[in-house]
Protein backbone atom coordinates (compact mmCIF):
# COMPACT_ATOMS: atom_id res chain seq x y z
CA UNK A 1 0.00 0.00 0.00
CA UNK A 2 1.51 3.36 -1.03
CA UNK A 3 1.65 6.50 1.09
CA UNK A 4 -1.20 8.19 -0.82
CA UNK A 5 -3.62 5.34 -0.12
CA UNK A 6 -2.55 5.32 3.52
CA UNK A 7 -3.35 9.03 3.86
CA UNK A 8 -6.75 8.53 2.22
CA UNK A 9 -7.60 5.69 4.59
CA UNK A 10 -6.47 7.76 7.59
CA UNK A 11 -8.60 10.68 6.43
CA UNK A 12 -11.64 8.44 5.93
CA UNK A 13 -11.20 6.93 9.39
CA UNK A 14 -10.85 10.40 10.88
CA UNK A 15 -14.03 11.60 9.17
CA UNK A 16 -15.90 8.50 10.30
CA UNK A 17 -14.76 9.02 13.89
CA UNK A 18 -15.76 12.69 13.70
CA UNK A 19 -19.21 11.72 12.42
CA UNK A 20 -19.60 9.24 15.25
CA UNK A 21 -18.56 11.85 17.79
CA UNK A 22 -20.90 14.41 16.25
CA UNK A 23 -23.80 11.96 16.35
CA UNK A 24 -23.49 11.51 20.10
CA UNK A 25 -26.47 12.83 22.00
CA UNK A 26 -25.80 15.32 24.80
CA UNK A 27 -27.82 16.02 27.94
CA UNK A 28 -28.55 19.53 26.67
CA UNK A 29 -29.89 18.08 23.41
CA UNK A 30 -32.29 15.85 25.31
CA UNK A 31 -33.50 18.69 27.53
CA UNK A 32 -34.04 20.98 24.53
CA UNK A 33 -35.84 18.31 22.50
CA UNK A 34 -38.03 17.33 25.45
CA UNK A 35 -39.04 20.97 25.94
CA UNK A 36 -39.88 21.30 22.24
CA UNK A 37 -41.83 18.04 22.23
CA UNK A 38 -43.75 18.54 25.49
CA UNK A 39 -47.43 19.54 24.98
CA UNK A 40 -47.08 22.44 27.44
CA UNK A 41 -45.00 24.29 24.83
CA UNK A 42 -48.14 24.88 22.78
CA UNK A 43 -49.67 26.67 25.77
CA UNK A 44 -47.39 29.67 25.14
CA UNK A 45 -49.09 30.30 21.79
CA UNK A 46 -52.52 29.89 23.36
CA UNK A 47 -51.68 32.32 26.18
CA UNK A 48 -50.30 34.88 23.74
CA UNK A 49 -53.38 34.63 21.50
CA UNK A 50 -55.74 34.94 24.49
CA UNK A 51 -53.92 38.03 25.75
CA UNK A 52 -53.98 39.64 22.29
CA UNK A 53 -57.71 39.02 21.94
CA UNK A 54 -58.40 40.40 25.41
CA UNK A 55 -56.38 43.57 24.81
CA UNK A 56 -58.01 44.05 21.39
CA UNK A 57 -61.46 43.81 23.00
CA UNK A 58 -60.50 46.29 25.73
CA UNK A 59 -59.25 48.75 23.09
CA UNK A 60 -62.73 48.72 21.57
CA UNK A 61 -63.85 50.64 24.63
CA UNK A 62 -62.74 53.80 22.77
CA UNK A 63 -65.12 53.09 19.89
CA UNK A 64 -68.58 54.72 19.90
CA UNK A 65 -71.00 52.59 21.87
CA UNK A 66 -74.31 51.96 20.10
CA UNK A 67 -77.52 50.65 21.54
CA UNK A 68 -80.97 50.25 20.02
CA UNK A 69 -84.29 49.51 21.64
CA UNK A 70 -88.03 49.77 21.35
CA UNK A 71 -90.79 50.11 23.90
CA UNK A 72 -94.57 50.34 24.09
CA UNK A 73 -96.25 51.59 27.26
CA UNK A 74 -99.74 52.09 28.58
CA UNK A 75 -99.86 54.77 31.25
CA UNK A 76 -102.45 55.38 33.95
CA UNK A 77 -102.32 59.10 33.31
CA UNK A 78 -100.72 61.60 30.94
CA UNK A 79 -100.01 65.30 30.89
CA UNK A 80 -103.05 67.40 29.84
CA UNK A 81 -104.08 71.07 29.47
CA UNK A 82 -106.08 72.77 32.19
CA UNK A 83 -109.82 72.63 31.56
CA UNK A 84 -110.09 76.41 31.25
CA UNK A 85 -107.37 76.59 28.62
CA UNK A 86 -108.85 73.61 26.79
CA UNK A 87 -112.30 75.34 26.67
CA UNK A 88 -110.81 78.57 25.34
CA UNK A 89 -108.92 76.73 22.61
CA UNK A 90 -112.04 74.76 21.64
CA UNK A 91 -113.98 78.00 21.27
CA UNK A 92 -111.14 79.28 19.06
CA UNK A 93 -111.58 76.27 16.78
CA UNK A 94 -108.73 74.08 17.98
CA UNK A 95 -109.45 70.41 18.55
CA UNK A 96 -107.40 69.45 21.61
CA UNK A 97 -107.26 65.65 21.66
CA UNK A 98 -104.74 65.40 24.51
CA UNK A 99 -101.95 62.88 24.87
CA UNK A 100 -102.77 59.23 24.42
CA UNK A 101 -102.12 56.84 27.26
CA UNK A 102 -100.55 54.29 24.89
CA UNK A 103 -97.12 55.49 23.82
CA UNK A 104 -94.46 53.96 21.51
CA UNK A 105 -90.77 54.51 20.87
CA UNK A 106 -88.03 53.04 18.63
CA UNK A 107 -84.71 54.53 19.78
CA UNK A 108 -80.97 54.56 19.08
CA UNK A 109 -78.38 55.80 21.61
CA UNK A 110 -74.77 56.65 20.74
CA UNK A 111 -72.10 57.32 23.38
CA UNK A 112 -68.45 58.27 22.88
CA UNK A 113 -66.03 58.15 25.81
CA UNK A 114 -63.81 61.21 26.14
CA UNK A 115 -62.22 60.51 29.53
CA UNK A 116 -62.52 57.18 31.33
CA UNK A 117 -60.30 57.85 34.32
CA UNK A 118 -57.63 55.51 32.93
CA UNK A 119 -59.87 52.42 33.11
CA UNK A 120 -59.11 51.16 29.60
CA UNK A 121 -55.36 51.63 30.02
CA UNK A 122 -55.43 49.90 33.40
CA UNK A 123 -57.51 47.04 32.02
CA UNK A 124 -55.00 46.48 29.17
CA UNK A 125 -52.10 46.47 31.62
CA UNK A 126 -53.95 43.99 33.84
CA UNK A 127 -54.65 41.71 30.87
CA UNK A 128 -51.01 41.74 29.78
CA UNK A 129 -49.83 41.18 33.37
CA UNK A 130 -52.18 38.21 33.73
CA UNK A 131 -50.92 36.73 30.45
CA UNK A 132 -47.30 37.20 31.54
CA UNK A 133 -47.94 35.56 34.93
CA UNK A 134 -49.51 32.54 33.21
CA UNK A 135 -46.57 32.33 30.81
CA UNK A 136 -44.09 32.43 33.72
CA UNK A 137 -46.07 29.68 35.46
CA UNK A 138 -45.74 27.70 32.26
CA UNK A 139 -41.96 28.28 32.44
CA UNK A 140 -41.95 26.71 35.91
CA UNK A 141 -43.95 23.72 34.70
CA UNK A 142 -41.67 23.30 31.68
CA UNK A 143 -38.55 23.51 33.84
CA UNK A 144 -39.70 20.47 35.82
CA UNK A 145 -39.17 18.37 32.68
CA UNK A 146 -35.39 18.71 33.08
CA UNK A 147 -35.33 16.58 36.23
CA UNK A 148 -37.19 13.73 34.52
CA UNK A 149 -34.91 13.91 31.49
CA UNK A 150 -31.81 13.95 33.73
CA UNK A 151 -32.92 10.79 35.53
CA UNK A 152 -33.39 8.94 32.25
CA UNK A 153 -30.15 10.28 30.73
CA UNK A 154 -27.95 9.32 33.69
CA UNK A 155 -29.81 6.01 34.02
CA UNK A 156 -28.74 5.21 30.45
CA UNK A 157 -25.14 6.26 31.17
CA UNK A 158 -25.01 4.01 34.23
CA UNK A 159 -26.50 1.10 32.27
CA UNK A 160 -23.89 1.61 29.53
CA UNK A 161 -21.07 1.53 32.10
CA UNK A 162 -22.46 -1.57 33.76
CA UNK A 163 -22.81 -3.29 30.39
CA UNK A 164 -19.17 -2.53 29.60
CA UNK A 165 -18.08 -3.85 32.99
CA UNK A 166 -20.28 -6.89 32.48
CA UNK A 167 -18.60 -7.52 29.12
CA UNK A 168 -15.17 -7.31 30.80
CA UNK A 169 -16.37 -9.66 33.54
CA UNK A 170 -17.64 -12.18 31.00
CA UNK A 171 -14.32 -12.08 29.17
CA UNK A 172 -12.45 -12.59 32.44
CA UNK A 173 -14.66 -15.52 33.43
CA UNK A 174 -14.40 -17.00 29.94
CA UNK A 175 -10.60 -16.78 30.08
CA UNK A 176 -10.63 -18.59 33.42
CA UNK A 177 -12.98 -21.22 32.01
CA UNK A 178 -10.43 -21.94 29.28
CA UNK A 179 -7.64 -22.17 31.83
CA UNK A 180 -9.69 -24.57 33.93
CA UNK A 181 -10.50 -26.69 30.91
CA UNK A 182 -6.77 -27.10 30.33
CA UNK A 183 -6.24 -27.83 34.04
CA UNK A 184 -9.01 -30.44 34.02
CA UNK A 185 -7.33 -32.17 31.08
CA UNK A 186 -4.03 -32.02 32.94
CA UNK A 187 -5.60 -33.44 36.09
CA UNK A 188 -4.87 -30.36 38.25
CA UNK A 189 -8.53 -29.27 38.53
CA UNK A 190 -11.85 -31.04 38.80
CA UNK A 191 -14.87 -30.79 36.55
CA UNK A 192 -16.78 -29.29 39.49
CA UNK A 193 -14.32 -26.39 39.48
CA UNK A 194 -14.94 -25.82 35.79
CA UNK A 195 -18.71 -26.08 36.26
CA UNK A 196 -18.62 -23.46 39.01
CA UNK A 197 -16.72 -21.04 36.74
CA UNK A 198 -19.10 -21.73 33.83
CA UNK A 199 -22.11 -21.15 36.10
CA UNK A 200 -20.70 -17.77 37.11
CA UNK A 201 -20.09 -16.95 33.44
CA UNK A 202 -23.70 -17.83 32.56
CA UNK A 203 -24.90 -15.73 35.49
CA UNK A 204 -22.96 -12.77 34.05
CA UNK A 205 -24.63 -13.34 30.67
CA UNK A 206 -28.04 -13.22 32.39
CA UNK A 207 -27.08 -9.95 34.04
CA UNK A 208 -26.18 -8.61 30.60
CA UNK A 209 -29.70 -9.38 29.36
CA UNK A 210 -31.23 -7.62 32.36
CA UNK A 211 -28.97 -4.58 31.95
CA UNK A 212 -29.68 -4.39 28.21
CA UNK A 213 -33.41 -4.56 28.87
CA UNK A 214 -33.21 -1.80 31.50
CA UNK A 215 -31.12 0.40 29.20
CA UNK A 216 -33.50 -0.12 26.29
CA UNK A 217 -36.43 0.85 28.52
CA UNK A 218 -34.65 4.07 29.55
CA UNK A 219 -33.79 4.85 25.94
CA UNK A 220 -37.35 4.24 24.80
CA UNK A 221 -38.78 6.50 27.52
CA UNK A 222 -36.25 9.21 26.64
CA UNK A 223 -37.21 8.94 22.96
CA UNK A 224 -40.87 9.36 23.91
CA UNK A 225 -39.97 12.45 25.96
CA UNK A 226 -37.83 14.02 23.25
CA UNK A 227 -39.74 12.84 20.18
CA UNK A 228 -36.35 11.98 18.65
CA UNK A 229 -34.31 8.87 18.01
CA UNK A 230 -31.52 8.83 20.57
CA UNK A 231 -28.08 8.25 19.05
CA UNK A 232 -25.89 6.01 21.19
CA UNK A 233 -23.61 5.99 23.01
CA UNK A 234 -24.61 9.11 24.91
CA UNK A 235 -22.03 11.82 25.38
CA UNK A 236 -20.97 12.00 29.02
CA UNK A 237 -21.35 15.58 30.30
CA UNK A 238 -18.45 17.44 31.89
CA UNK A 239 -18.07 17.26 35.65
CA UNK A 240 -17.74 21.02 36.16
CA UNK A 241 -19.29 22.49 39.29
CA UNK A 242 -20.83 25.96 38.67
CA UNK A 243 -19.06 28.85 40.39
CA UNK A 244 -22.12 31.10 40.32
CA UNK A 245 -24.31 30.32 43.33
CA UNK A 246 -27.02 32.89 42.57
CA UNK A 247 -30.38 31.33 41.74
CA UNK A 248 -31.76 31.87 38.25
CA UNK A 249 -34.81 29.66 38.62
CA UNK A 250 -37.99 30.53 36.64
CA UNK A 251 -39.92 30.68 39.92
CA UNK A 252 -38.31 34.07 40.62
CA UNK A 253 -39.62 35.44 37.32
CA UNK A 254 -43.04 34.03 38.25
CA UNK A 255 -43.01 35.90 41.58
CA UNK A 256 -42.04 39.12 39.77
CA UNK A 257 -44.83 38.64 37.23
CA UNK A 258 -47.36 38.00 40.00
CA UNK A 259 -46.27 41.22 41.72
CA UNK A 260 -46.72 43.17 38.48
CA UNK A 261 -50.15 41.61 38.11
CA UNK A 262 -51.13 42.93 41.56
CA UNK A 263 -49.82 46.39 40.63
CA UNK A 264 -51.98 46.33 37.51
CA UNK A 265 -55.03 45.43 39.61
CA UNK A 266 -54.21 48.29 41.95
CA UNK A 267 -54.19 50.67 38.98
CA UNK A 268 -57.64 49.36 38.01
CA UNK A 269 -58.95 50.13 41.50
CA UNK A 270 -57.61 53.68 41.26
CA UNK A 271 -59.21 54.14 37.85
CA UNK A 272 -62.57 52.89 39.15
CA UNK A 273 -62.95 55.85 41.57
CA UNK A 274 -62.32 58.53 38.93
CA UNK A 275 -65.17 60.30 37.07
CA UNK A 276 -66.06 59.53 33.45
CA UNK A 277 -66.83 62.05 30.73
CA UNK A 278 -68.56 61.18 27.46
CA UNK A 279 -70.52 62.65 24.57
CA UNK A 280 -73.88 61.16 23.74
CA UNK A 281 -76.59 61.39 21.11
CA UNK A 282 -80.08 59.99 21.43
CA UNK A 283 -82.73 59.68 18.78
CA UNK A 284 -86.08 57.96 18.54
CA UNK A 285 -89.09 57.65 16.32
CA UNK A 286 -92.36 57.37 18.13
CA UNK A 287 -95.18 59.01 20.00
CA UNK A 288 -95.15 61.34 21.85
CA UNK A 289 -92.14 63.39 20.83
CA UNK A 290 -90.27 66.01 22.75
CA UNK A 291 -92.87 68.64 21.64
CA UNK A 292 -95.73 67.25 23.72
CA UNK A 293 -97.85 70.35 23.27
CA UNK A 294 -98.04 69.71 19.54
CA UNK A 295 -98.70 66.01 20.13
CA UNK A 296 -101.88 66.99 22.08
CA UNK A 297 -103.37 68.14 18.81
CA UNK A 298 -101.92 65.38 16.60
CA UNK A 299 -101.21 61.77 17.45
CA UNK A 300 -98.70 61.30 14.63
CA UNK A 301 -95.31 59.66 15.24
CA UNK A 302 -92.26 61.91 14.85
CA UNK A 303 -88.47 61.87 14.82
CA UNK A 304 -86.79 63.25 17.94
CA UNK A 305 -83.20 63.63 19.01
CA UNK A 306 -80.71 65.26 21.37
CA UNK A 307 -76.96 65.50 21.84
CA UNK A 308 -75.04 66.36 24.94
CA UNK A 309 -72.19 65.68 27.33
CA UNK A 310 -72.44 63.39 30.33
CA UNK A 311 -70.29 63.38 33.48
CA UNK A 312 -70.66 60.34 35.73
CA UNK A 313 -68.92 59.40 38.94
CA UNK A 314 -69.53 56.14 40.75
CA UNK A 315 -69.05 57.36 44.31
CA UNK A 316 -69.96 53.95 45.73
CA UNK A 317 -66.57 52.60 44.56
CA UNK A 318 -65.02 54.59 47.39
CA UNK A 319 -66.81 52.40 49.93
CA UNK A 320 -64.68 49.33 49.15
CA UNK A 321 -61.58 51.01 47.71
CA UNK A 322 -59.52 50.98 50.89
CA UNK A 323 -60.31 47.35 51.73
CA UNK A 324 -59.61 46.23 48.17
CA UNK A 325 -56.22 47.95 48.39
CA UNK A 326 -55.53 46.16 51.66
CA UNK A 327 -56.41 42.84 50.04
CA UNK A 328 -53.89 43.52 47.29
CA UNK A 329 -51.25 44.48 49.86
CA UNK A 330 -51.91 41.19 51.69
CA UNK A 331 -51.60 39.27 48.43
CA UNK A 332 -48.30 41.05 47.73
CA UNK A 333 -47.03 40.01 51.17
CA UNK A 334 -48.04 36.41 50.41
CA UNK A 335 -46.01 36.52 47.17
CA UNK A 336 -42.97 37.87 49.02
CA UNK A 337 -43.38 35.19 51.67
CA UNK A 338 -43.57 32.52 48.95
CA UNK A 339 -40.40 33.99 47.41
CA UNK A 340 -38.58 33.85 50.77
CA UNK A 341 -39.70 30.26 51.36
CA UNK A 342 -38.58 29.24 47.88
CA UNK A 343 -35.16 30.89 48.27
CA UNK A 344 -34.71 29.32 51.72
CA UNK A 345 -35.53 25.82 50.46
CA UNK A 346 -33.45 26.40 47.34
CA UNK A 347 -30.40 27.32 49.46
CA UNK A 348 -30.88 24.13 51.47
CA UNK A 349 -31.15 22.03 48.31
CA UNK A 350 -28.13 23.60 46.62
CA UNK A 351 -26.09 23.13 49.80
CA UNK A 352 -27.08 19.46 49.91
CA UNK A 353 -26.13 18.97 46.26
CA UNK A 354 -22.76 20.69 46.75
CA UNK A 355 -22.03 18.47 49.75
CA UNK A 356 -23.06 15.42 47.71
CA UNK A 357 -20.65 16.41 44.93
CA UNK A 358 -17.79 16.83 47.41
CA UNK A 359 -18.63 13.51 49.06
CA UNK A 360 -18.49 11.69 45.74
CA UNK A 361 -15.23 13.44 44.85
CA UNK A 362 -13.60 12.12 48.01
CA UNK A 363 -15.02 8.63 47.44
CA UNK A 364 -13.91 8.55 43.80
CA UNK A 365 -10.39 9.57 44.84
CA UNK A 366 -10.02 6.13 46.51
CA UNK A 367 -11.84 4.09 43.86
CA UNK A 368 -8.83 3.75 41.52
CA UNK A 369 -6.60 2.49 44.31
CA UNK A 370 -9.27 0.05 45.50
CA UNK A 371 -9.64 -1.33 41.96
CA UNK A 372 -5.86 -1.69 41.59
CA UNK A 373 -5.68 -3.60 44.86
CA UNK A 374 -8.65 -5.81 43.98
CA UNK A 375 -7.14 -6.52 40.55
CA UNK A 376 -3.83 -7.43 42.13
CA UNK A 377 -5.55 -9.76 44.60
CA UNK A 378 -7.57 -11.37 41.82
CA UNK A 379 -4.50 -11.91 39.67
CA UNK A 380 -2.73 -13.45 42.66
CA UNK A 381 -5.73 -15.72 43.21
CA UNK A 382 -5.55 -16.84 39.59
CA UNK A 383 -1.90 -17.71 40.07
CA UNK A 384 -2.70 -19.56 43.31
CA UNK A 385 -5.43 -21.52 41.55
CA UNK A 386 -2.96 -22.55 38.86
CA UNK A 387 -0.67 -23.89 41.60
CA UNK A 388 -3.51 -25.53 43.51
CA UNK A 389 -3.15 -23.26 46.55
CA UNK A 390 -6.80 -22.08 46.55
CA UNK A 391 -10.00 -23.47 45.08
CA UNK A 392 -12.28 -21.97 42.44
CA UNK A 393 -14.63 -20.48 45.03
CA UNK A 394 -11.78 -18.40 46.40
CA UNK A 395 -11.00 -17.06 42.93
CA UNK A 396 -14.66 -16.35 42.20
CA UNK A 397 -14.89 -14.33 45.41
CA UNK A 398 -11.96 -12.18 44.33
CA UNK A 399 -13.40 -11.77 40.80
CA UNK A 400 -16.72 -10.69 42.32
CA UNK A 401 -14.98 -8.22 44.64
CA UNK A 402 -13.00 -6.72 41.79
CA UNK A 403 -16.12 -6.39 39.63
CA UNK A 404 -18.00 -4.84 42.56
CA UNK A 405 -15.21 -2.29 43.02
CA UNK A 406 -15.34 -1.35 39.33
CA UNK A 407 -19.13 -1.15 39.43
CA UNK A 408 -19.00 1.05 42.52
CA UNK A 409 -16.56 3.39 40.81
CA UNK A 410 -18.93 3.74 37.86
CA UNK A 411 -21.90 4.32 40.15
CA UNK A 412 -19.98 6.96 42.10
CA UNK A 413 -18.95 8.78 38.92
CA UNK A 414 -22.49 8.80 37.51
CA UNK A 415 -23.98 9.82 40.85
CA UNK A 416 -21.49 12.69 41.09
CA UNK A 417 -22.40 13.83 37.57
CA UNK A 418 -26.07 13.59 38.44
CA UNK A 419 -25.52 15.63 41.61
CA UNK A 420 -23.66 18.31 39.61
CA UNK A 421 -26.49 18.67 37.12
CA UNK A 422 -29.12 18.55 39.84
CA UNK A 423 -27.19 21.44 41.42
CA UNK A 424 -27.34 23.30 38.11
CA UNK A 425 -31.08 22.65 37.95
CA UNK A 426 -31.55 23.95 41.50
CA UNK A 427 -29.68 27.12 40.47
CA UNK A 428 -31.55 27.36 37.16
CA UNK A 429 -28.33 27.21 35.12
CA UNK A 430 -28.69 25.99 31.56
CA UNK A 431 -26.44 23.02 30.80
Amino acid sequence: MNMKHSRLISTAIGLAMAMIATAQTTLYDCQKWAAENYPLLKRYELLLATTDYTVANINKGWLPQLSAGAQATLQSDVMSLPDGLKSIMSQAGYNVKGLKKDQYKVAIDVSQTIYDGGSIKAAKQAARAEGEAKARQNDVDMFAIRDRVNNLFFGILLAEDKLKLNSDLQQLLLDNCRKLEAMVKGGTATKADLDAMKAEYLNARQQQVELSSAKNSYVRMLEIFTGRQIEQPLKRPEATVPDNISTQRPELSLFNAQTRQLNARSAQLDAAIRPRLSLFAQGYYGYPGYNMFEDMFSHDWSLNGMIGMRLSWNISSLYTHKNEKRKLATAANEIENARDVFLFNNRLQTTQERMAVERYRRIIADDDEIIQLRTSVRQAAEAKLSHGIIDVNGLLQEITRENTARTQQSVHEIEMLKAIYELKDKLGIKN
